[in-house]
């Protein structure tokens, strides 16, 4: 019987990802790792899908001492958040720290943007963010202290309105955990990354983000990694109902 605390960490199917980066830095700090993806999204990206990256990273998991699994789940159904849980405890036990690196994101602007993608931006990047954060509500059984929330946000919004717009409602809903969840002492933070080398940028935009970030260069999966390995350890547990800026400094 595994003593380790489970984490549960969403969107983590590419292992170039902060999802995969984030996973990883658990397990290697003393945490069990569910992890859970969607591979027709990633299918549906430029950096398409390999469905042994999900197998890798489990295996990566493994090597770190972790008790790992993977679940595939579409975020944007009502019902994943409930069967998410129902699978890790499963699998795994009772979930202690939830980390929300997923999301759902297509380019568009005011003008361009459809009825049908904003909603779907908001199903996946704000409600089954909610879900997921109730579902971990009713759940959690651990000391008070010990839980954690955490979410990834943006602030990109011109020009990729829905996106911006459903990642501004997400946190609002993890900020207010902190306060709905002082009973169950679980604290709530999100963490805004920046722009992050995961294989999406060109080489002109890596070289603006080299010039606008004040050191002077890009941001990297296991930057955000470091920072919530930091929140879901012990010394991290002062740290309440904040929204972080892990992201080198950009202007």
């Amino acid at each position: 019987m595994s003593h380790r605390p489970v984490a549960l960490v969403t969107g983590a199917s590419r292992s170039v990802g902060i999802g995969a980066a984030i996973a990883l830095a658990l397990a290697q700090s003393g945490w069990d790792v569910a992890i859970t993806f969607w591979r027709p999204y990633d299918s549906s990206m430029p950096w398409g899908s390999d469905p042994e990256e999900v197998q890798s990273l489990c295996a990566s998991l493994e090597s770190r001492g972790a008790r790992a699994t993977a679940i595939e789940a579409d975020l944007s159904q009502t019902g994943s958040a409930e069967y998410i849980f129902d699978a890790v405890e499963r699998d795994l036990g009772p979930v202690t720290s939830l980390v929300m690196a997923h999301c759902y994101s297509v380019d568009s602007d005011i003008l361009t943007t459809s009825v049908e993608s904003f909603d779907r931006h908001f199903a996946i990047n704000a409600r089954a963010t909610w879900l997921l954060v109730r579902e971990l509500g009713r759940r959690f059984r651990g000391e008070h202290g010990t839980g954690r929330i955490i979410a990834l946000t943006s602030d990109h919004t011109a020009g990729n309105l829905p996106y911006g717009a459903s990642k501004g409602a997400l946190d609002r809903i993890v900020l207010a955990a902190a306060s709905e969840f002082r009973a169950l002492g679980v604290t709530a933070n999100v963490i805004n990354p920046g722009a992050t080398d995961t294989g999406w940028m060109s080489q002109e935009l890596m070289a603006d983000v080299r010039r606008w970030t004040l050191l002077g260069r890009i941001g990297m999966p296991q930057d955000c990694a470091n920072l919530v390995r930091f929140l879901c350890s012990p010394e991290g547990g002062w740290i309440n109902g904040q929204l972080l800026y892990s992201n080198g400094g950009i202007q």
